[in-house]
């Protein structure tokens, strides 16, 4: 799976929380979808390959840009390093466009996400609402985090299991695992809760000229 594959898959991430102190991750998580129907922060994300036979250690690659969503399903990545690329949900198609190729890739939404990173930060509803994709468990506080685990109930994605890692009313960490031992860490700073986000603010018109492919 090449980087830009796992960053469009690693679609995922989210945003200011609020939870009572003594509340678990599961607790935190369900406010979060109960409470917060907008955000936006700055991401960093490292993208880590198994390591393989006679190399000194793992490959890593590393990322940064802004990120949004509006609930129901809108949500819009922005990479400013080390390429460009902006991915999009409108809430009715997704739309990945490639500066450096000057290719857009655009599909159903609804095909898309399912059992995703993304279905857990900008889907509407509760908790409750994403067990039918999803097996949950609270983890052991680490690192002064609180910690939320999630494991697809569709075992045969890419999508092996997602870490949420919660601190202070903040979403700090997006720790992703695919079926290949890929590793995708994001982590977030620069929260903006509830700023006031519009559905218009997530149309996504393809640049003139671009190449645009429909699957």
């Amino acid at each position: 799976m090449n980087i830009r594959t796992l960053l469009t898959a690693a679609t995922v991430s989210l945003l200011s929380l609020a939870w009572p102190a003594h509340a678990d991750g599961l607790q935190a998580l369900d406010t979060f979808l109960r409470e917060v129907g907008s955000a936006r922060a700055d991401f960093t994300q490292v993208v880590t390959s198994p390591k393989k036979s006679g190399e000194a250690a793992p490959r890593q690659r590393t990322s940064s840009g802004r990120f949004e969503f509006l609930r129901p399903d809108r949500f819009r990545f922005v990479y400013a390093k080390p390429f460009e690329q902006t991915i999009v949900a409108d809430g009715q198609r997704l739309w990945l466009h490639d500066v450096d190729l000057n290719q857009v890739t655009v599909r159903a939404q609804k095909d898309a996400l399912g059992s995703t990173p993304a279905a857990l930060i900008a889907s509407g509803g509760d908790l409750s609402s994403l067990r039918a994709a999803f097996d949950f468990k609270a983890l052991p506080d680490k690192d002064g985090l609180q910690w939320v685990e999630a494991v697809p109930k569709a075992r045969d994605g890419q999508l092996q299991r997602v870490r949420v890692g919660l601190r202070a009313k903040q979403l700090a960490v997006l720790d992703i695992e695919d079926g290949l031992g890929q590793r995708s860490e994001l982590t977030f700073k620069g929260w903006q809760a509830n700023p006031g986000l519009a559905t218009g603010d997530f149309r996504f018109e393809p640049p003139a000229g671009a190449d645009v492919i429909r699957q």
